[in-house]
């Protein structure tokens, strides 16, 4: 299999595409596999693509041709596709003179080596998948809003509450898929082998904001999970006030009941 490094003095431009919730990379051919974890496959036409199972894939310098070809490749691997894809983009460049960080716009590394194109891959990547979140946290509670204006002023739930719940637990599925899937916030696999890339990950991970990201998220997630038990406690009280009035009709009707039995005998 040919070399995946970059030659000295390469330019290239990294380009993240989340293309949906889920990418099934179980059988891809191991003869089309340039490294696992995370997984790197040559792009035909030229370039390189590191492929992630929740849903992104970061190409590296591949024309768009390639790009188009590959992204025609992964539809059927896909689950639950997006319409749109979200897009992180960088610049990198190799200068084993300069110091590697992010300068002028542009990331700078000291090698074009297959595990630095890796780690950059996995920072652009999370940073996709952050940006897609922090997209549809904003347009969910935007249309939570509504209920706790409502809650303020009247007391009570507005319009039916299973459209409210299904919002809430759609934010609470970011949760699970950030932290059980993309793993946002956890050391890279790639850094137990390779740890002297360990400052060029801090750096990236500085830069994109990964951690304040999502601490930012994972603060509108808890305000959706004390939603979530507002919401069901209200829920429960509203059912019991229903059953007490049931209750109290039923009451009734039987004290009804007797009354018209006596006066009919």
């Amino acid at each position: 299999m040919p070399s995946a490094d970059l030659p000295a003095a390469a330019t290239l431009r990294a380009r993240a595409l989340l293309l949906g919730r889920r990418l099934d990379l179980r059988n891809w051919h191991e003869a089309e596999t340039l490294a696992h974890n995370p997984l790197a496959v040559p792009v035909a036409g030229g370039g390189i693509a590191v492929l992630f199972r929740y849903g992104v894939a970061v190409l590296f310098g591949v024309a768009p041709e390639g790009e188009r070809a590959l992204v025609g490749r992964l539809a059927p691997l896909l689950e639950t596709p997006y319409e749109r894809a979200e897009v992180e983009e960088l610049e990198v460049r190799v200068d084993a003179g300069r110091a590697e960080g992010l300068q002028e716009s542009a990331l700078y590394v000291q090698s074009g080596s297959l595990e630095r194109l890796q780690l950059i891959a996995e920072a652009l990547s999370q940073s996709a998948l952050l940006g897609h979140y922090e997209t549809r946290l904003g347009g969910d509670f935007d249309r939570i809003e509504p209920l706790a204006l409502h809650l303020e002023r009247k007391g009570s739930i507005p319009g039916r509450t299973r459209e409210y719940l299904q919002r809430v637990g759609a934010l609470l599925l970011i949760e699970h898929r950030m932290v059980g899937r993309a793993e946002i916030g956890d050391r890279p696999e790639l850094l137990w082998e390779h740890p002297e890339l360990e400052r060029l990950y801090q750096l990236l991970e500085a830069e994109f904001e990964v951690r304040d990201r999502m601490r930012a998220i994972e603060r509108k997630l808890d305000l959706a999970g004390r939603t979530v038990r507002t919401l069901s406690d209200l829920i429960n009280a509203r059912h019991s006030l229903r059953v007490e009035w049931y209750i109290v009709a039923l009451i009734v009707f039987e004290i009804l009941l007797t009354l018209y039995g006596m006066w009919r005998h």
